[in-house]
């Protein structure tokens, strides 16, 4: 396993995590064998970061989560969040430790080592989202406050939502982590966009990161299983699921994931599994890529996809030409 630093926390992870969320479901749907042999093959093969969070199966990936770690008894990272509810500046910091406090006693731990926001990124608040004010005067200062009472070591965000609030907060360093949502459907975060690609534009997201030291926890890396090139899922992951930051359906991410065939055609990966994984590699920015499983047999062929490095500059050179035929779609 490689491992790489996570920004300025200084943590060194593996390149590969371990999602313990809904759309692969093993940590939620899965038997306690699997989920127990699953961690302990995951560590194993040298991943040290797993990250959940309450709104994964109503806390059911937390408290499954936690009756491993009692079990195996670890060394690992624990990552989980919070979504704050729409309610007045001065009641968010209260939110933000009202649900930290609900996952420790899900998982059964004294702390965790990231605390990251799970609301939408906005200018203004709207619904469920959080404003960058809101980041960088309630909620900011509320997790600064829960590391110095020694429940948490690192705070971050999940970077979604206006893209230019998300620039914001980051080039603010108010954040020490974001989880991005960067694939082979949507390469914005690094990657300058072809004329009227149907995606949003993340405005090279990567390198307001890299400007403030921030580590970048990658989400989606599979486009939640369209990048495996088809529309069937496993019977333990979530039956269907909303794509981000790609095709307003799946169905149309797995066609746009067809048009990207040519890179296992000429060689350049095994499959597009794989050139998914290694794609979200290329970048020195990138901390950990976060997966999703639904079987042991997804956590090996991961793990031997990434150990296989990034992708090459060849299969880079391809890729503009093929993102430019998504409009098509």
């Amino acid at each position: 396993m490689d491992y790489r630093t996570l920004g300025r926390t200084g943590l060194r992870v593996g390149a590969l995590g371990f999602g313990c969320g809904n759309v692969g479901g093993l940590l939620i749907r899965g038997t306690p064998a699997e989920r127990e042999r699953a961690v302990a093959r995951a560590l194993e093969l040298g991943i040290n970061y797993f990250d959940t969070a309450p709104l994964y199966g109503d806390g059911q990936s937390e408290t499954n989560l936690g009756q491993v770690i009692r079990a195996l008894k670890p060394r690992l990272y624990v990552g989980t969040k919070f979504r704050v509810p729409d309610v007045p500046a001065a009641e968010l910091p209260a939110a933000v430790v009202r649900s930290l406090e609900e996952s420790l006693k899900r998982l059964g731990l004294p702390r965790v080592d990231l605390l990251q926001c799970h609301n939408l990124v906005t200018r203004e608040r709207s619904g469920r989202s959080v404003s960058v004010k809101d980041m960088r005067d309630a909620i900011a200062p509320a997790l600064i406050r829960l590391v110095e009472q020694g429940k948490i070591d690192f705070y971050g965000m999940t970077a979604l939502g206006e893209t230019a609030a998300l620039h914001e907060v980051l080039d603010a360093a108010t954040v020490q982590t974001a989880q991005v949502c960067f694939n082979l459907l949507n390469p914005s975060a690094a990657h300058a966009l072809p004329p009227r690609f149907p995606a949003q534009d993340f405005g090279r997201l990567l390198d307001h990161a890299a400007r403030s030291r921030i580590g970048v926890i990658v989400i989606r890396v599979l486009a939640a299983g369209a990048l495996s090139g088809t529309e069937a899922r496993h019977p333990i992951a979530v039956p269907t699921v909303d794509p981000i930051g790609s095709a307003p359906e799946y169905a149309v991410d797995v066609r746009r994931a067809r048009m990207l065939e040519a890179l296992v055609k000429e060689g350049h990966a095994s499959s597009l599994v794989e050139a998914s994984l290694r794609f979200a590699l290329t970048s020195d920015v990138v901390s950990t890529v976060l997966l999703g499983y639904s079987s042991l047999e997804h956590l090996e062929y991961a793990a031997a996809s990434v150990a296989k490095g990034p992708l090459s500059a060849a299969a880079l050179a391809r890729l503009p030409a093929l993102w430019a035929r998504f409009a098509e779609v």
